[in-house]
C-alpha cells in the first residue's frame, strides 16, 4: 500500500497550507480549506496524487437512469430542454427585462407541483412576496406545494432548501443574490460566480433541479463572467419583441440534448401559453392573393416555420429613393434589389422599396432571397403570385438560385399547411411531397418568367457624356 499523508487544501483555488485555517490565504474564501489525503509515492515531480473518494467504474456499468429527464409540464420548454429537466441539473434562463422570464418559471413551478406529489421552491430576490402572489393569482399559478421565499441572502436560501426539501428550485435572479462570505458587490463577477458555484454544488449533491434567471447586457449577451455559462448544464435564451406577444426560448448550450431547438410561446394578460403550431402566426390569412406577397419556409434550429414576406414599391421624385426593411436583413435585401435590377431587369431606381415580414418574425437566413425578390417584383408589376405557392432558394450575385438545407422538412411543413406548389433550386434532393407540384428554377429570370412577372419594360437609361 502506498503511504499517504494529510494536507489542507482550498476547494475553491486548490491552494495548500500546512494546517487548517478558516480563511484561504490565497483566494480569501471562508470555510473552503479541507483535509485531503495525498499519496506521495505515485506523484509526478512537482505534483501530489490525491486518493479518489470513489473508484473509477467501467462506462458500461454507469446507471443512465439518474440523468433521465422529467417533464416540466410546459411542452415547448420540454422540447428545448430535450424532454424535460434532469434531476441535479442547473438551467440558466436569460433574457431582456419584461420579456416574461418570471412568468414562465412561475408557470413551470406550478405545473411541476401540480403534476406530482413534490414541492417546488420559488426564490425571488427582485420582488416582494406580495408581488409574486399577485402574478400567481393573475396567471392561475397558486398551489399548496409551491413555496415562495423573498430572500437575497444565499445562506438563508440554503436554509429554506433544507426546510422545504424541494425537488425543483427557481432562483430569480442570480445577479441579485448575495454570498455573505465572499467579497464584492451584488451582481459583480465574484458574487455571481460564487452564487452559481454554490447552487451548482447544491444541485449535484442533493439531486435538486435548479432553474436560474440571468440578466442580459445592452447587447443582449449574458451579464457576468463567461465562466458562468460553463458552470451550468443548460443555457437558454428567452427572446421576444415588446410590440408582439410572441416569445421564443432558444437553446444555446445543453449537456442532455440538442442545443438548436426552439420553443414558441404567446404572452397574454393571464399568463403564458405554448404555441404548438407557430407557422400560423407568421401568415396573414386571406381568401385571395395580393400583389407584393410571397411565402417561404425558414428553419429556426430544427423547426420549420412558414413565413410571409411582403414588398411594396412606390414611385418617388427624390434622387435617392428610400429603402425600408422590417424583420429582414437590410444588407441582404439591398443585395437582392441589386440582383433583381441587374439580372432580372426589374428597374427600381425611381421607386421607394419597403420589405417586411408578417407577425413580428425575424427572417435572416438566405433561403428567403428568392421570396423577397418575387414579392418586390410582384409589387412593382402589380401582379399577385398564384395562390398556394411557397418559394425557397438563395439568390447569388450572378442571379443563380442556390440550394438550401433541410428542403424536405421545409416542403413537408408547407404541404401540411395546404400549399400546393413549390419553387425550389435545381438539383435538390428528392423529397416525398405527396401531391405538391415542384418547379425547379435555375436563376432569377426563370422564376420571374414562371410567375408571369416579366413584361415589356423600358430599356436601361443611357446617360450622354459630354
Amino acid at each position: 500500500m502506498a503511504k499517504t499523508k494529510a494536507v489542507f487544501q482550498c476547494s475553491a483555488c486548490t491552494h495548500e497550507v500546512s494546517k487548517w485555517v478558516g480563511k484561504c490565504p490565497d483566494c480569501g474564501a471562508w470555510g473552503t480549506v479541507n483535509e485531503v489525503a495525498v499519496s506521495a509515492s505515485t506523484a509526478a515531480p512537482g505534483r501530489r496524487a490525491m486518493l479518489p473518494s470513489t473508484a473509477a467504474a467501467p462506462l458500461s456499468q454507469i446507471d443512465a437512469k439518474v440523468t433521465r429527464a422529467r417533464s416540466t409540464g410546459v411542452s415547448e420548454l420540454d422540447r428545448v430542454l430535450g424532454g424535460g429537466v434532469v434531476p441535479g441539473s442547473v438551467v440558466l434562463l436569460s433574457g431582456e427585462p419584461g420579456v416574461g422570464k418570471s412568468t414562465l418559471l412561475l408557470e413551470v413551478a406550478f405545473r411541476w407541483a401540480a403534476a406530482r406529489e413534490e414541492t417546488a421552491l420559488y426564490v425571488t430576490a427582485e420582488e416582494s412576496a406580495g408581488q409574486v402572489r399577485l402574478r400567481a393569482d393573475r396567471t392561475g399559478a397558486v398551489h399548496d406545494r409551491v413555496y415562495l421565499a423573498a430572500e437575497s441572502d444565499l445562506s438563508i436560501v440554503l436554509g429554506h432548501v433544507e426546510q422545504v426539501r424541494p425537488s425543483l428550485l427557481v432562483v430569480d435572479s442570480v445577479q441579485t443574490m448575495l454570498a455573505p462570505e465572499v467579497d464584492g458587490v451584488i451582481g459583480g463577477v465574484t458574487q455571481v460566480r460564487a452564487v452559481t458555484a454554490a447552487l451548482t454544488s447544491l444541485a449535484k449533491a442533493t439531486g435538486i433541479a435548479v432553474l436560474l434567471v440571468g440578466h442580459v447586457t445592452k447587447d443582449g449577451n449574458m451579464a457576468g463572467p463567461r465562466t458562468l455559462e460553463h458552470l451550468v448544464d443548460v443555457v437558454l435564451q428567452f427572446e421576444g419583441d415588446k410590440n408582439s406577444s410572441l416569445r421564443m426560448v432558444r437553446g444555446i448550450k445543453n449537456r442532455f440534448g440538442s442545443a438548436d431547438e426552439v420553443g414558441c410561446f404567446e404572452l397574454h394578460d393571464d399568463g403564458i401559453a405554448c404555441v404548438d403550431d407557430p407557422s400560423g402566426l407568421f401568415l396573414h390569412h386571406r381568401t385571395d392573393t395580393v400583389p407584393g406577397t410571397a411565402v417561404t419556409v425558414a428553419m429556426d434550429g430544427k423547426r420549420p416555420l412558414v413565413a410571409e414576406v411582403q414588398g411594396l414599391t412606390v414611385k418617388t421624385e427624390i434622387p435617392q429613393p428610400r429603402r425600408a426593411v422590417s424583420g429582414l436583413d437590410y444588407n441582404r435585401v439591398a443585395m437582392v434589389l441589386a440582383v433583381l435590377q441587374s439580372r432580372g431587369r426589374v428597374f427600381l431606381g425611381k421607386h421607394d422599396v419597403y420589405a417586411a415580414t408578417v407577425g413580428g418574425m425575424r427572417l435572416l437566413e438566405p433561403t428567403a432571397d428568392l421570396a423577397i425578390a418575387l414579392a418586390i417584383a410582384s409589387a412593382e408589376a402589380d401582379i399577385a403570385l398564384p395562390a398556394g405557392w411557397v418559394i425557397l432558394g438563395e439568390v447569388g450575385l450572378a442571379g443563380e438560385v442556390r440550394k438550401v438545407t433541410g428542403l424536405g422538412r421545409r416542403l413537408a411543413e408547407a404541404e401540411r399547411l395546404g400549399f400546393t406548389t413549390a419553387l425550389v433550386p435545381p438539383g435538390s434532393e428528392k423529397t416525398k411531397t405527396g401531391t405538391m407540384r415542384i418547379h425547379e428554377v435555375g436563376d432569377l429570370r426563370s422564376a420571374l418568367r414562371l410567375a408571369e412577372l416579366r413584361k415589356s419594360r423600358a430599356p436601361r437609361e443611357v446617360v450622354a457624356v459630354e
